[in-house]
C-alpha cells in the first residue's frame, strides 16, 4: 500500500499547491487554501482517514522549527536594532495579556451563555493560550506574497514579534496542561521554568548560531549544496538538545537563524534559496495536515462559539494587549497600533499547540483544538486577506521597492560587497539619460540593467530609460575607491558569478 499512500500525497500536495497559485491571484491566503485542500480531501471530503493528532504534532514541531530558523535568517539585526524592546514585549507581556483576556471572555461567554459548551477558567485560560500567539508562518508568509512596505518599522516589529513570540505560548501552554492534570501549580515554580526555558533556549541558540558560521567559513566541501544540508543538521541538533535539557527549542532555532543571517557567510545564495524551498514545502505539508485532522461536522457543534472568540480576539482581545503593552511607546501612534493589533493572525502553531491538550488526554480537548482551527481559518481569512486595505487605510503602506528582478545574481559575502536593485526616475535623469551622467556613490558601480525582459551589459553611454532597473554592488568601505580598486572589484564579481 506504500505506493498508493505516496500516490495520493503527491496528488493532495501537487493540488495545494495549483490551488494556492490560482487563489494568489485573488488575494486569498495561499496558506488558507492548503488548508482547504486538507480539508478537501479529509474524512468528510474524498475520505482520507488522518487522526493520529500525536504524529501531527510531532511532524509540526519539525515543521515549526525550520519555519522559525528561516525566519531567524530573514531577520535583519539593523531593522529590528530600534524596535527590539516592543517587539520583545508584543511577544511576552502582549502574549500573556492575550491569554488573560481572552480566556476570561471564553470562561464567561461559556458560563452565561447556551452555547451548547461550559468551559471550566483553567481549560478558558488553555484555549486562549493555544491561540495567543500569532503564527510566524502565516506572517512571514503574507508579508513577503503582498510585498506589504510599512511605515513606522512595523514590518520588523510584525516579523520579531511573529518569530520570538511561540516561546511563551508554549510554556503557558504546557504550564497549563501540568495545572489542569495535577490541580495545583507553583507560582514560583512556574516562573523559575520560564526563566530556565528562555535563558538556555537564547544561549544555546547564540552558541550553536557561532558554531554554524565557523563551520560554514571554514569546512571546505566539495559539493557546495551539501553546505545548507549541514546547517539542516545543527538546526535540528539544536531544537532536540535545547528541548532535552529543558530549554526552549523554538527560541533556539530563531536566535540561531539570527545570528546565520546577521553573519558573512559562505554560499548565501544556495543556503537562502535551500531553505526558502524546504520552509514552504513543510508550510503545505503541515497545512494539508491539518486540514486533514479536522472533521469537519465536528466544527459545527463549536461553530457560534468559535467565530465569537475570533470576533473578540481580532476587535477586543489582541488591540487591547497591542496598546497596554505599547503604552510607553508614543512614536508608533495610534495608527501604528492599531495595524499591529489586526496583524495578529493566527495560523498553524496555534493548532498545533492545541494538539498538546490531545495528546495529553485532557478532558475536553477535541472541542478545544475544534475552536482553534475554526478561529484560525477565520484570522486567515478576515485578516489575512485585509492586510494590505489595512495599511492603505490607515495611511502606513508605502511604494515597494523592485525585488527579484535579478534571481540568481549573487555575491557570496567574503568578497566585502553589497548589492542593491534601483529602480531609475525622472529625477535622476535631470543632468542627462546616460549612464556616467547619473550620481552614483564613488564606491557604487552598475554591473546590469534590467529593461522588462531585457538584459543590458551597462557601459557609460548606454542611455537609460525611466523603469530601468540597475543591479549596483557598493563595497562595505565608507572610503573612495580607486580605479584599480573598482577594476579589481568588478573582475571578482564577474569571476563570482560564473562560478
Amino acid at each position: 500500500m506504500i505506493e498508493y499512500l505516496i500516490l495520493l500525497a503527491s496528488v493532495i500536495v501537487f493540488a495545494g499547491i495549483i490551488i494556492g497559485k490560482v487563489g494568489s491571484r485573488y488575494g486569498i491566503p495561499a496558506l488558507l487554501l492548503f488548508l482547504f485542500t486538507g480539508m478537501l480531501f479529509g474524512s468528510d471530503g474524498f475520505g482520507f482517514q488522518f487522526e493520529d493528532a500525536q504524529i501531527a504534532q510531532h511532524i509540526g514541531m519539525v515543521a515549526l522549527a525550520i519555519i522559525l530558523f528561516t525566519g531567524g535568517m530573514d531577520t535583519k539585526l539593523r531593522e529590528i536594532r530600534p524596535i527590539m524592546l516592543p517587539g520583545l514585549l508584543l511577544s511576552t507581556l502582549g502574549v500573556l495579556l492575550t491569554t488573560l483576556f481572552t480566556g476570561l471572555f471564553i470562561y464567561l461567554l461559556t458560563k452565561d451563555f447556551a452555547l451548547g459548551v461550559t468551559l471550566s477558567l483553567p481549560l478558558s485560560l488553555l484555549l486562549a493560550a493555544t491561540m495567543s500567539s500569532t503564527d510566524s508562518a502565516s506572517v512571514f508568509a503574507l508579508l513577503r506574497s503582498q510585498r506589504v512596505h510599512l511605515k513606522h518599522n512595523l514590518k520588523p516589529i510584525l516579523e520579531l514579534e511573529s518569530g520570538s513570540n511561540d516561546p511563551m505560548a508554549y510554556m503557558l501552554t504546557i504550564a497549563l496542561i501540568g495545572f489542569l492534570q495535577q490541580s495545583e501549580l507553583s507560582i514560583g515554580a512556574l516562573l523559575l521554568h520560564f526563566v530556565q526555558q528562555f535563558v538556555l533556549g537564547g544561549a544555546l541558540g547564540l552558541l550553536f548560531g557561532w558554531l554554524a558560521v565557523w563551520l560554514v567559513n571554514r569546512t571546505e566541501i566539495p559539493n557546495r549544496t551539501l553546505y545548507p544540508i549541514m546547517l539542516l543538521c545543527i538546526l535540528f541538533f539544536s531544537f532536540a538538545l535545547t528541548n532535552i535539557i529543558q530549554g526552549n527549542g523554538y527560541l533556539a532555532v530563531y536566535i540561531t537563524g539570527i545570528v546565520l543571517g546577521n553573519a558573512k557567510l559562505r554560499h548565501r545564495g544556495s543556503i537562502n534559496h535551500f531553505f526558502d524551498g524546504i520552509t514552504w514545502l513543510v508550510q503545505i505539508i503541515l497545512f494539508i495536515m491539518l486540514g486533514l485532522l479536522v472533521n469537519p461536522n465536528e466544527l459545527l457543534s463549536v461553530g457560534v462559539l468559535g467565530v465569537l472568540i475570533a470576533l473578540f480576539m481580532m476587535v477586543v482581545g489582541r488591540p487591547l494587549a497591542v496598546h497596554i503593552t505599547l503604552l510607553p511607546f508614543r512614536r508608533l501612534g495610534f495608527k501604528g497600533k492599531g495595524f499591529l493589533s489586526w496583524v495578529g493572525l493566527r495560523g498553524a502553531a496555534p493548532i498545533i499547540f492545541a494538539t498538546y491538550p490531545v495528546v495529553s488526554g485532557v478532558s475536553g480537548s477535541s472541542i478545544l483544538f475544534n475552536i482553534v482551527f475554526i478561529v484560525t481559518l477565520l484570522s486567515l481569512l478576515i485578516q489575512g486577506m485585509t492586510i494590505t486595505p489595512m495599511a492603505r487605510l490607515l495611511g502606513l503602506a508605502k511604494p515597494a521597492p523592485p525585488e527579484g528582478n535579478f534571481i540568481g545574481v549573487e555575491i557570496p559575502d567574503e568578497l566585502g560587497t553589497q548589492m542593491q536593485e534601483r529602480e531609475v526616475r525622472k529625477e535622476m535623469l535631470a543632468k542627462g539619460d546616460e549612464l556616467r551622467q547619473i550620481e552614483l556613490l564613488e564606491t557604487e558601480l552598475v554591473i546590469l540593467v534590467r529593461r522588462k525582459n531585457r538584459f543590458i551589459v551597462p557601459k557609460g553611454a548606454l542611455k537609460l530609460h525611466v523603469g530601468d532597473i540597475l543591479l549596483i554592488v557598493s563595497e562595505h568601505s565608507q572610503q573612495s575607491a580607486s580605479d584599480d580598486g573598482h577594476h579589481q572589484l568588478i573582475e571578482r564579481i564577474r569571476k563570482s558569478l560564473l562560478q
